[in-house]
């Protein structure tokens, strides 16, 4: 089974346990002892059987029961042991008939819904708190648990007229001062635990390299591309106006919509190898403002346009020169990096190919075409129908840019995947009747020879409304009608085309930093929320992860949720080293975008060769908007515009 398979499991049974605790103790409070005898031994069956569930996940990493482990399991076993050790015999005993009980057996019913408030509190602690664990989690958690058990005790407790005077009278040979005293430790232990979970993170982590040494301050506004083309490259002028117009949808509606000179997506920005890229971006009436990341494009950081990082954002009326040499070939994309989670949405995107200076093939169809979620549903932008001779080399460049996975899946022809995310695979194989998944924000260049029958590219098994290739302008070609391809495969880009050495997968990491992704309570942007974490905090507390010029830095990206997280480190492609423990065993795969699902675990490393300070985060843009984001800081860089620190949350969403 996966890991989100033992998770969910694992969840399943935390709540089956809850169940019969609370059962049991509701049922001895009524005095239905045979019954309540025989859920006490369910709820200990069902405690034995988390113990084993727990076990398993273990064995996935400890990141996916480290609370379970050290807390929320101890807690429950020793409140389960009291109440079989005080309840069991008692119950026995009136299920036997041995003794009559004509009044609730208070001590008994309190020990068996206290296991159930630990059962409670355990499961909890996982789905609200998660990973870390922390003293301060653990002391509210206790100090909540016995005061559900003291407010039980005062619910259950009847007068006893031979208790002493100074005895409360709704408490049995239970003092006044001692339950006072009680509650009293309780609220101790919940301030204390509130106290320590208020402490603020440490700024920065090191991932075990040195910490902090340059003394030259390096200022993000330095760090700026090119001015000039390479040898035999030209200069690129492109002007992107971001202004809100109508545009219709694939439905037919029409669509508020903000836009790049009034298209969704915005205008195609391309180059040849060696180019140097100008695009001057003009806000007309965005509210907010707006700027232009390149996704997956190592432009130097001044250039990156993170709003409140490495610029501030384009306010209505303003605008911002980006400037750069097209130095990497392939198939990215730009959007806004303001507000993000509602710009893209809204079409503030569009694609950017740079193709290399010696065409392959200058007679082949070379296709861009981005999906997006618009008006509720996913399109592919770039036309229905195409016209592609037999025999033509064809390349489809597919952009994701919406915040979720899609499968694509081509119908009626052999084909490779020639590319992700911009960087070429070695000799990757033809395959057929295979679905490919594209992570939200990555990128895959599919490249076939075109048959003499119709090719459909079909998206998220949708068969209604493919995009068809043909060869013939007529339509006369014969075309098959698209088959289901639910059931096909989806390709392992992980075992795909050829392995060949990288001195870069075997070399010793200078920094290693991990990254627990999961969902929980935390602070985003000064206000609680139920967040999208990593390592139990949401931004802007997550530290930045602090590199050095020249380091090469391994990254560990845990998911414990249940959702899909696609992870983007701007400015740097990653070489994936292994998923789940298994190493990569195909072609070197760089990528800048990787869907890390429920329960995987991802290893990847990068060489620090890009000073400046950098996003890091889930480009599923809701997640980054509600905690899932944080920094990556090279030494000695500063930025001048408050950074995720200093600048409201909207500046770098």
């Amino acid at each position: 089974m996966t890991t989100a398979t033992w998770i969910n499991l694992d969840h399943a049974v935390a709540l089956l346990s809850v169940v019969a605790w609370f059962a049991a103790g509701v049922t001895m409070s009524v005095r239905r002892a045979r019954l309540a005898l025989a859920l006490l031994a369910v709820a200990l069956l069902v405690t034995a059987l988390r113990v084993a569930s727990v076990t398993m996940l273990a064995g996935r990493g400890w990141w996916f029961v480290q609370e379970k482990v050290l807390f929320g399991l101890p807690m429950l076993a020793v409140a389960g042991l009291v109440a079989a050790v005080i309840a069991g015999p008692r119950l026995l005993a009136q299920a036997t008939g041995n003794r009559g009980q004509e009044t609730v057996d208070a001590a008994g019913v309190v020990t068996l819904l206290t296991a159930a408030y630990a059962a409670v509190a355990g499961f909890a602690v996982t789905v609200l708190i998660g990973y870390p664990l922390t003293p301060g989690i653990v002391l509210i958690t206790i100090a909540l648990v016995l005061a559900g058990a003291l407010l039980t005790m005062r619910v259950l407790a009847t007068p006893d007229t031979h208790a002493e005077p100074a005895a409360d009278p709704k408490w049995p040979g239970v003092s006044r001062r001692r339950f006072l005293g009680a509650t009293g430790v309780v609220v101790g232990m919940a301030g204390t635990g509130a106290g320590l979970s208020m402490r603020s993170a440490v700024p920065v982590t090191d991932g075990g390299g040195p910490g902090p040494v340059s003394n030259a301050a390096v200022s993000v506004t330095e760090l700026r591309g090119a001015d000039t083309p390479a040898p035999g490259g030209v200069r690129r002028e492109y002007v992107l106006t971001a202004r809100k117009a109508v545009t219709r949808s694939a439905s037919g509606r029409d669509v508020d919509a903000w836009t790049f000179d009034g298209t969704v997506p915005g205008p195609p920005i391309t180059a040849v190898e060696g180019d140097l890229i100008e695009v001057t971006l003009i806000n007309h009436d965005i509210d907010g403002g707006v700027t232009l990341h390149w996704h997956g494009y190592d432009v130097a950081c001044g250039e990156d346009g993170a709003a409140g990082v490495t610029q501030n954002a384009v306010a209505p009326g303003g605008e911002f020169v980006y400037r750069f040499r097209a130095d990497q070939v392939g198939t990215y994309w730009y959007h806004t990096h303001y507000a993000s989670h509602i710009g893209v949405r809204r079409g503030l995107y569009g694609a950017f190919v740079v193709r290399p200076r010696a065409e392959l093939d200058p007679a082949q169809l070379d296709l861009t075409l981005s999906v997006c979620t618009w008006d509720g549903a996913a399109t592919i932008a770039g036309g229905l129908e195409h016209l592609a001779p037999p025999g033509t080399a064809v390349r489809l460049r597919l952009i994701n840019s919406s915040s979720d996975p899609h499968r694509f899946a081509l119908a009626g022809t052999l084909f490779r995947v020639a590319a992700v995310d911009g960087r070429d695979l070695v000799q990757p194989g033809e395959i057929s009747r295979t679905g490919v998944r594209l992570p939200a924000g990555g990128r895959y260049d599919l490249v076939f020879v075109m048959p003499e029958t119709a090719v459909a590219l079909v998206l998220d098994d949708d068969r209604a409304t493919p995009v068809w290739l043909r060869p013939k302008a007529d339509g006369q070609d014969g075309e098959p009608a698209v088959v289901d391809t639910k059931e096909w495969p989806e390709l392992d880009l992980l075992t795909y085309g050829i392995p060949v050495p990288v001195a870069l997968r075997t070399a010793a990491a200078d920094r290693h930093f991990t990254l627990v992704l999961d969902r929980g309570m935390a602070m985003v942007d000064g206000a609680p929320a139920y967040a999208h974490t990593v390592n139990g905090r949401g931004h802007p507390s997550i530290p930045d992860q602090l590199v050095a010029e020249g380091d090469i830095v391994r990254l560990t990206v845990v998911n414990r949720s249940r959702e899909t997280h696609p992870w983007h480190l701007h400015g740097h492609s990653v070489l994936v080293l292994s998923r789940d423990g298994r190493p990569a065993t195909g072609s070197p795969l760089w990528v800048d975008t990787f869907d890390v699902r429920p329960g995987e675990v991802w290893e990847v490393v990068f060489r620090a060769s890009n000073p400046g300070i950098w996003m890091n985060h889930c480009h599923n843009l809701p997640h980054a908007h509600q905690g899932m984001m944080l920094q990556l800081r090279y030494d000695g860089v500063t930025t001048p515009f408050g950074g995720m620190r200093g600048a409201g949350s909207s500046h770098h969403h």
